[in-house]
């Protein structure tokens, strides 16, 4: 949505401050942003008492959003806005517009911006270590955890299967998206 919001409008006052604020957690150590969190997770957990999942969801999705961002902005930038016009002189409200022609098309940006996301997420365990609560544990930090002790059989098994579904894939990725003469 952020992303529509800042390509399919005319240029507004705020929109600089805007890309700043989306963009922020690229442009900052990951460390920065971490401590960030976590002091702003501490004196919330401190007035509600809630301990649970929701905080470490958050600070990924904070921190993920600017790779979402740029591969849907740049396809939304790449796209022609000729198409979004003929369904409007068609009679098609925003919203069918939206769905039947907008959408569709920028489906490969949105796959690529989730991918990209979850991977950078499935990455960070910086960010997880600080803000995760006892006894909560994301695979990256069971990872780096098993491997402080011993690297174990297990951890060699989840490298493998994650090292294999990513070739499957890029595989089916390529063969998807591969132009056809």
């Amino acid at each position: 949505m952020a992303a529509l919001g800042t390509t399919r409008r005319a240029a507004f006052g705020g929109q600089t401050f805007i890309y700043v604020v989306i963009n922020q957690p690229l442009m900052v150590p990951e460390i920065v942003t971490a401590v960030a969190l976590l002091i702003l997770f501490g004196v919330v957990k401190q007035a509600t008492g809630y301990q649970g999942l929701g905080y470490l969801i958050l600070a990924h999705a904070a921190f993920c959003t600017p790779f979402a961002y740029l591969p849907i902005r740049a396809r939304l930038e790449g796209m022609d806005l000729s198409l979004e016009t003929a369904a409007a002189d068609l009679y098609a409200n925003p919203w069918q517009t939206f769905r039947h022609v907008t959408l569709p098309l920028l489906a490969p940006g949105i796959a690529a911006g989730a991918m990209l996301a979850f991977v950078i997420s499935l990455d960070d365990v910086v960010i997880t270590e600080f803000v995760k609560s006892g006894g909560q544990d994301t695979l990256p930090t069971y990872m780096l955890g098993q491997m402080r002790r011993a690297i174990t059989p297990e951890v060699n098994a989840i490298s493998t299967a994650l090292l294999g579904l990513t070739v499957v894939l890029l595989t089916l990725f390529f063969i998807l998206t591969r132009k056809k003469n």
